[in-house]
Formats: C-alpha cells, sequence, structure tokens
C-alpha cells in the first residue's frame, strides 16, 4: 500500500528546530513527508537537515523543479498538511489566502485536512488581529492547535510555547485516522475534566483515588482532531500535557468545581471524566497526625463535596449546552447508572465497570453510553480513545 503523503510546512521561527522531531517521528511511523519550509525557515535549520530527514528535496518557491508544478502537485497528492511551526505571519497568510511562496501555495491548493502549530510570543498570540485569522481558519475548518504555556524565546513565559512534538504526532494521527470526515466540532469549545482530586488530610495525606486522567486526556485529544477548542481541567494526572489544549491544573475537588464553572461558562459541552471525591475531611490538621502508642487514632470526620456534574446539568452555563456525566460502578451497572443519570439530569452518562481489565490506570476501557430516552450505545473493550470518539459521535449532532 502506499504510505500516506504529508506536507509538513515549517515557517519562520525558532520553534522550527522541535520540528526535526515531529518529522522524524512522521517518518518513522510510516509515513511519506514532504517539507516545505519558507525562506526565513531556512534561517533556523537549513535545507540539507530537511532534505536528509524527509528523503526529499525541501523547495521553498514555485521557481524550483517548475516542471513538476509543485505548486499545484504537492497540495493535490497529500493527505495531510501539518504547519509547525506556525507563526503569526504564516496564519495571517494562510487566512487572507495569499500565495507568495510554495507553502502558501500549497495551502490554497490542499483538499485533505490541515493542521497549525502554532509558535510566537504571547503578546502576538493574543493580538486581536492573530485571534481572528485563527477564527476564520477554525471556520473554515482547519485544525489550529492551542499553543502551550511556558518559556518562550530569551526570558519570556506565557502562552505562545510550541507544543511538543510527540503531542502534535498524536495530533495528527488521530486527524489522518479520521480521514475525509469533516471536523465535526469545528468552532465549538469544549470542556473536560480529568484524573482524580485528593482531599487533604494532612501536610502529608490525603483521601484520593486510583484514575489516572487517561480517559480525560483521550477525550481532550480526540476532541482536538476533531477541530474543537478545548480546555482540560486535570485533577493530579501525571500524564503529558495534550497538544493544541487549554490545561488548567487542580487538585481538590473544591478547585476542579471553580474551574469547570469557570471554563464552562461558554462552552458548548462539558465532558466530566475526573473522579471527584464525594467527601473531604472534615478538619485538616495543620501538623502531621502522629501515631502514639496504646492510643487508637481519633475518627476522621467527613463532609460532602459539590456535586459538581448536578450542578453543571441543572444550571447550563448556556441555551443548549451539552453536559456529559461518567459512572464508574462495581456490580448492577446498568440499573445504577441509570438511577445515577436520573438523578444527575445529564444529557448523557458513560458507565463502566471497574474491575479485571477495566481498572483505573488501564490504558484501555468498555462501557455503556446512557441517553435520557432509554437509549444504550455499547463500546467493546478497546482503546480510551475509540471510547472517546463515540463520546463525541454521541454529542456532536445535539450541538445545536
Amino acid at each position: 500500500m502506499d504510505k500516506p503523503k504529508i506536507v509538513l510546512g515549517v515557517s519562520g521561527g525558532i520553534a522550527a528546530y522541535k520540528a526535526c522531531e515531529l518529522l522524524r517521528r512522521l517518518t518513522e511511523s510510516g509515513h511519506d513527508v514532504r517539507v516545505v519550509p519558507t525562506e526565513s525557515a531556512l534561517h533556523f535549520v537549513g535545507e540539507a537537515t530537511w532534505s536528509a530527514l524527509s528523503g526529499h528535496p525541501a523547495v521553498t518557491q514555485v521557481w524550483e523543479t517548475v516542471h513538476e508544478v509543485p505548486h499545484v502537485r504537492i497540495g493535490q497528492q497529500a493527505d495531510l498538511v501539518v504547519v509547525a511551526p506556525a507563526t503569526a505571519d504564516m496564519l495571517a497568510k494562510a487566512a487572507h489566502g495569499l500565495a507568495d511562496d510554495l507553502l502558501t501555495n500549497t495551502l490554497l491548493t490542499a483538499r485533505c485536512p490541515v493542521v497549525f502549530a502554532p509558535a510566537m510570543h504571547t503578546e502576538m498570540w493574543e493580538n486581536a488581529a492573530t485571534q481572528e485569522n485563527v477564527a476564520t481558519l477554525r471556520r473554515r475548518g482547519a485544525v489550529v492547535l492551542e499553543p502551550a504555556v511556558g518559556r518562550l524565546t530569551g526570558v519570556d513565559t506565557g502562552k505562545g510555547r510550541f507544543p511538543e512534538p510527540g503531542e502534535i504526532f498524536e495530533v495528527c494521527r488521530r486527524v489522518l485516522a479520521r480521514g475525509a470526515q469533516a471536523p465535526d466540532l469545528a468552532g465549538r469549545h469544549v470542556v473536560v475534566s480529568a484524573g482524580g482530586t485528593r482531599e487533604p488530610l494532612d501536610p502529608v495525606r490525603y483521601l484520593g483515588n486510583r484514575s489516572s486522567g487517561k480517559q480525560g486526556y483521550a477525550l481532550a485529544r480526540t476532541a482536538v482532531a476533531r477541530g474543537a477548542r478545548v480546555t482540560l481541567v486535570a485533577a493530579n494526572s501525571e500524564l503529558p500535557d495534550p497538544a493544541g489544549v487549554d490545561v488548567v491544573h487542580v487538585g481538590t475537588a473544591v478547585q476542579l468545581r471553580e474551574a469547570v464553572l469557570k471554563a464552562a461558562a461558554d462552552a458548548d459541552a462539558v465532558v466530566m471524566a475526573a473522579a471527584v471525591a464525594d467527601f473531604r475531611p472534615a478538619r485538616y490538621a495543620e501538623g502531621k497526625i502522629k501515631k502514639r502508642d496504646g492510643q487508637e487514632p481519633e475518627p476522621v470526620a467527613l463532609v460532602r463535596n459539590p456535586d459538581v456534574l448536578a450542578e453543571l446539568s441543572a444550571d447550563r452555563a448556556r441555551p443548549g449546552q451539552i453536559v456529559v456525566g461518567f459512572a464508574a460502578e462495581t456490580d448492577d451497572v446498568l440499573a445504577n447508572g441509570r438511577a445515577k443519570l436520573a438523578r444527575k439530569g445529564c444529557d448523557l452518562l458513560v458507565v463502566n465497570e471497574v474491575g479485571e481489565r477495566r481498572t483505573f490506570g488501564s490504558e484501555e476501557n468498555e462501557a455503556v453510553v446512557l441517553a435520557p430516552d432509554g437509549t444504550e450505545t455499547p463500546v467493546p473493550h478497546g482503546p480510551k480513545e475509540a471510547l472517546a470518539d463515540t463520546v463525541w459521535d454521541l454529542v456532536s449532532p445535539c450541538l445545536t
């Protein structure tokens, strides 16, 4: 079979050197990659490097290899175009249809999915012009990742950092897997919670659970590949931040509630995949609770945590907002799930049995998605991203 053809466009930013790692991942996973750098990109990484790593000549201008009509052929034959890094200048040119070099010509002729991985200083990313250009590209069906937060050029720190190449690769893989399907979440803002909350008992101990956050992270990653702007509220997860996602790290159930409600204010959908503690210690001990010889420990009094899922469902931040809950059960899975769906008032409830091959921390999951009208959508045992895609398949048609 022919290898999937990918065009890696590289524009002129300092993060161009990181695109070499993305190129390596794409080629080693069996893709035929052609690098199309801009002239300014070659100031950071030379033509010889791109050619050696890809196995194809790296051409910047439409006047080179004219007999092959590269400004038309490259875009026509591509299965995916990914621009990484995408500078503010490149985003502006793409949004306005300018075509003054081979990369911008390729973007105009491409009939395949297009992914942009922006990298620039915070002020440039937040500028109204850049934000309008990003909105235009997303509206047209392009996947524009949110840049990461972290160290920028020099001593600056903020939003605008190039996402990790491994995470960009995962987005590309998912976009390719969807093929010609339109990004059905383009222009939508979705909020996903993930991980497990921890309720401090003293400076050393806490009440927690086994959730790793893998299912919530899979939901975030698949939503990005389907064109959504994603906010991930992550509770105590050690997973790397997904590319293109705004990540808010929290610890406790109260902190998670605050972050989710804030993000949900303009969200089209909220998926509560986090394992939120039902209770927290009534009293926090300022010092470590000591073990004393001959004395039994005092009982730990608990108080209820806020029910975030029920609160979201009862008080929608905007008309038509879809709320999805998760429920981990050990027995009477469907009966308990149905009761919880009615009690919480959400639009969908994903119910999975906790047990062998279905434990927290696994790479795979198996579940049934319940709807208020009695509909049941079983998701067989498989990768967590398969369950994530099923959830978005059910959510997408309901968005108004």
